[in-house]
């Protein structure tokens, strides 16, 4: 014998699944709603409802305050497994019943006769279409019925005593196979080849689960979504159903998806502009693939939105399409609050290298007569000092702004002080995945030291430099990355300046990946009522991450070539190589203290897994690591010194709060460090 479960009304055929997930505003979603019995919140509401007519007397009032408070007319003995006990307490229908304050027991026993129905009616949404279920009314049931006395309405309602219910199951149903259809344009269209097997792919992952109502609505929502994400945003389901053969325990799902006709975005209307050109949001938006004419794509509106949020313009953003009732094109609807032109941000902070932190930041979003941004910065820490500005223009139709910088710095490294200056300009594209830019660059650094008197100083070094830049991120999150990879490559060529006057190489390069661990994943136990994530299997052995970081970095010249101190390499502390304090790897210098080398290397590998919850990502994660690191004036003079050791993770909304114990083997010292945040 076949049963038939279509759509989420379990025994109504044909179903029309229309859900309206993530149609921008003017959409309309026609929903329908079972009708539903209303049943008193409380007994004492009930009752007064029924008896009480109104009277305002003091005696009443006394009355109607001295009754006792409503307890439960009957309690529930469920004789079930423990894995659907709670599910079937919660959702049968005689529950509702239960505090209700003059439920009689002629009303209760004809409950009881609807329970059986109502139970296998619950069960089959957990895929039980055939078992066994026994109602026994509580003792005494058939005396309390034909006991018509006078009732007291101040006494407590008596008990109806316990209601026993024997539940078994019988086997549970598996999703043999599921089909989806299309009908529309997408079901011929060669472009949405990899869309229609991307929605039944996602679909057929619940195949082989056992059914449930659940998992079956939660598959129907997955490809209503998929479809219109992109280039059918009217696209509904319409047709499912559940073919449920109750002699072989399988069931056979179908969806129909009816994708209506392609749609394409429109011309860009931009709303808010005021103290900005509203050019500026236009072509942020085109740079992310939304130019008139292209296929409608939920995942570049998403990234426009991104693009323009992160401009620095404005304080929010809504990026949409305005439905249409007749073409084929969506405008697309930018909806803007700008920022105000000037702002200033005081902040105090810490680190376990620099101690103590003050900043002052001032942002001028459009500098008068030129209507460039500007970004000026002022930061005093115990061993460093820093004041930078850098200004830029509005992005082209490339993406491309031009920037152009300064910045004055101090650092104070044991007994020696490094003052800097350096200028740049040229051009910048910042993406959401890749980050490209190119400039001239000049540089003047001058080291003195305690130990030597003012004579014997060293002169400042000077060089002018071009450069390029190249960033590419890949991780699946930027605030709390599990998987992926970044990597970041420069490449510098210039001349040193002053009386030495000598051509120079730089290159440097980062790279980091993320590895998940665990080899054996399983979907998770269903819980009864609710859809199993198929998408993403819960490991039940959940063995973290492995955190891998290289850097490396070159300077090419003749040994005779004064480069300035800013343009070599140092390393050591909380985001290089722990166990060291800040600055502390590089090449000795005759004084005894440690200044930058030409050449360096640093690799770290770190294992990263949950403390707590250690079936899925936990906010609390404990870490090993070992790093090391070298510095030096010749490639083959690259000793790494190395540090190990052991910290603790919480990912808090401002992102990853890192606190480290390690030790360097080269010091035999133990250091703590502290950071927070990730950033590539």
């Amino acid at each position: 014998m076949k049963s038939f479960l279509p759509g989420r009304a379990l025994w109504a055929w044909p179903s029309v699944f229309c859900v309206a997930l993530l149609w921008p505003p003017g959409a309309v979603a026609q929903t329908s709603a079972a009708p539903v019995l209303n049943v008193p919140d409380s007994a004492a509401d009930a009752d007064d409802t029924a008896n009480d007519a109104p009277d305002s007397s003091a005696e009443t009032r006394r009355a109607r305050a001295a009754r006792p408070a409503a307890g439960p007319r009957f309690e529930v003995d469920m004789q079930a497994p423990d894995a659907m006990r709670d599910f079937l307490l919660r959702h049968m229908e005689v529950q509702r019943y239960r505090e209700l304050r003059n439920l009689d027991a002629n009303e209760l026993g004809r409950l009881l006769a609807q329970a059986p129905a109502n139970l296998r009616e619950l069960l089959a949404t957990l895929g039980y279409f055939s078992p066994s279920v026994e109602v026994v009314p509580p003792p005494g049931l058939g005396e309390a019925a034909a006991d018509t006395g006078a009732v007291n309405r101040n006494a407590p309602p008596p008990s109806l005593g316990t209601i026993t219910v024997k539940v078994d199951p019988g086997p549970v149903t598996q999703v043999a196979s599921v089909t989806v259809s299309f009908v529309g344009d997408i079901a011929t269209a060669p472009q949405a080849e990899a869309q229609r097997a991307e929605i039944q792919r996602e679909a057929g992952l619940i195949a082989g689960l056992p059914f449930s109502q659940a998992d079956w609505d939660s598959a129907k929502t997955a490809a209503l979504r998929r479809l219109i994400a992109q280039r059918y945003p009217s696209g509904r389901v319409q047709n499912s159903l559940a073919d449920i053969d109750s002699q072989t325990h399988q069931a056979r799902l179908y969806i129909e998806l009816d994708s209506g006709k392609a749609m394409r975005m429109g011309d860009v209307m931009v709303q808010g502009a005021e103290r900005y050109d509203a050019v500026t949001a236009e072509r942020l938006v085109r740079l992310s693939g939304l130019t008139p004419g292209s296929d409608y794509d939920l995942e570049k509106l998403q990234d426009a939105q991104r693009r323009i949020a992160e401009s620095g313009y404005y304080d929010s953003v809504f990026v949409y399409v305005e439905p249409t009732t007749d073409g084929d094109t969506l405008p697309v609807m930018v909806q803007l609050r700008e920022a105000k032109r000037q702002k200033v941000v005081i902040g105090v902070g810490g680190s376990t290298d620099n101690g103590a932190r003050l900043s002052l930041e001032h942002t001028h979003n459009s500098v008068p007569g030129i209507g460039w941004r500007a970004v000026s910065k002022l930061q005093l820490e115990r061993i460093d000092q820093l004041a930078s500005t850098d200004w830029s223009s509005t992005p082209n139709n490339d993406g491309w702004r031009k920037i152009v910088g300064a910045q004055l710095a101090k650092q104070l490294d044991d007994f020696t002080t490094t003052s800097s200056q350096r200028l740049r300009a040229g051009q910048t594209q910042l993406g959401v995945e890749y980050d490209r830019s190119f400039y001239l660059q000049y540089d003047r650094a001058r080291v003195s030291s305690s130990l030597v008197s003012a004579t014997a100083q060293e002169e400042a070094k000077s060089s002018i430099s071009a450069n390029y830049a190249w960033t590419r991120r890949r991780f699946d999150d930027l605030v709390f990355p599990h998987r992926g990879y970044g990597l970041a490559v420069e490449l510098g060529a210039g001349y040193t300046l002053g009386t030495t006057r000598l051509p120079f190489g730089r290159t440097q390069a980062r790279w980091l990946t993320y590895w998940p661990l665990g080899a054996i994943a399983q979907v998770a136990d269903p819980v009864p009522g609710q859809p199993r994530d198929v998408t993403s299997p819960t490991r039940r052995t959940q063995l973290g991450r492995l955190a891998l970081r290289v850097e490396g970095g070159a300077v090419v010249a003749r040994d005779s070539a004064p480069i300035p101190d800013t343009q070599l390499f140092i390393t050591g502390g909380d985001n290089t190589v722990r166990g060291y304090g800040l600055r502390d790897i590089g090449v000795p210098r005759a004084d005894g203290s440690i200044g930058p080398g030409r050449y360096k290397a640093v690799v770290s590998l770190e294992w990263q897994r949950p403390i707590w919850n250690a079936d899925q990502r936990s906010n609390w994660e404990n870490v090993l690591f070992i790093d090391g690191g070298a510095i030096a004036n010749k490639a083959g003079d690259l000793k790494p010194v190395w540090g190990v050791g052991t910290g603790i993770r919480y990912n808090s909304p401002v992102g990853p709060l890192q606190l480290d114990l390690a030790y360097g083997l080269e010091t035999r010292r133990f250091r703590i460090h502290l950071n927070v945040g990730f950033t590539f």
